[in-house]
């Protein structure tokens, strides 16, 4: 179910909420992406309360403040989680998701896991060569909502990414009509300043601040005839600082992971998430 939850800070916030009584997922997507990012980990973790939310600056909430950062996002996820009365919740986080989730994670007790999707790595001057251009279609205006999805369509197929019904829904929710024309609902200034935040997190500063169980997932494939967006070595800082951390290493890349169904992430997530420490 939809709906739009006003904040004790006063943000408003669009959230997809789904039934369970296994615990509370709370789920942060990525840079450019929305809640329906994260719809095949809502469907497969159904004995869990799933809410999943637009984070500020796209979808349907309210544009993020000028000084926005993964910094600020952990925040407002902590805002959020307070105003809808969670307790114990389990965070999952994909892409720049992963590092709110972290941060959030390292500020608040009783945090019952942490899943970082292939984020919270050590972004470093490829990842800046992938991302960047990738924005630009965050600028351009389009006639049609069709002719928006086509273009996202041949970006998305060239990725590896399975076009069908729920890629339509996707890229058609994060569109609007603006003065006749169609663009993204989100800011580009906005987009590329949360990104170039990535570049502060700190592991040593976050993960020593963590003490439930943390499930890393690695996604290695490449984006089209490049690397992934996040190098394997770029997780070493996580592991080697996180106490109680799982990890796995997926051959799906960066965007195979949330826009394809992955039965066997599926799976090691319902293994780390029925191990002991956890179901407690």
């Amino acid at each position: 179910m939809g709906q739009y939850v006003t904040t004790k800070k006063g943000h408003t916030f669009y959230i997809h909420e789904t039934p369970g009584d296994r615990g509370t997922v709370i789920g942060s997507h990525g840079l450019t992406g929305n809640h329906k990012q994260l719809n095949y980990y809502q469907e497969a973790l159904s004995d869990y309360r799933f809410i999943s939310y637009d984070i500020l600056g796209r979808g349907n909430s309210d544009p993020a403040p000028k000084d926005s950062s993964i910094d600020t996002h952990a925040d407002d996820l902590l805002d959020l989680i307070e105003s809808l009365k969670i307790e114990y919740p389990i965070l999952l986080g994909y892409s720049m998701g992963a590092y709110i989730s972290a941060i959030a994670a390292s500020r608040l007790g009783g945090i019952k896991a942490l899943i970082l999707l292939d984020g919270a790595g050590e972004a470093d001057e490829a990842t800046r060569k992938l991302v960047l251009p990738s924005l630009d279609r965050l600028k351009k205006t389009f006639t049609s909502p069709d002719d928006y999805a086509q273009e996202a369509k041949k970006l998305y197929t060239t990725l590896g990414v399975d076009w069908g019904p729920h890629m339509e829904e996707v890229v058609r929710y994060e569109i609007k009509e603006d003065g006749g024309a169609w663009r993204n609902k989100s800011d580009p200034d906005t987009i590329a300043r949360d990104f170039e935040s990535f570049y502060t997190f700190q592991p040593e500063d976050v993960l020593a601040h963590i003490h439930c169980p943390v499930f890393l997932l690695t996604a290695t494939g490449g984006l089209g005839d490049k690397g992934p967006l996040f190098k394997e070595e770029g997780y070493d800082r996580i592991k080697q600082v996180a106490g109680n951390i799982r990890t796995a290493v997926t051959p799906a890349n960066h965007y195979e992971l949330v826009f394809n169904w992955q039965p066997e992430i599926i799976g090691q997530l319902e293994s780390f998430l029925s191990q002991k420490e956890v179901k407690s």
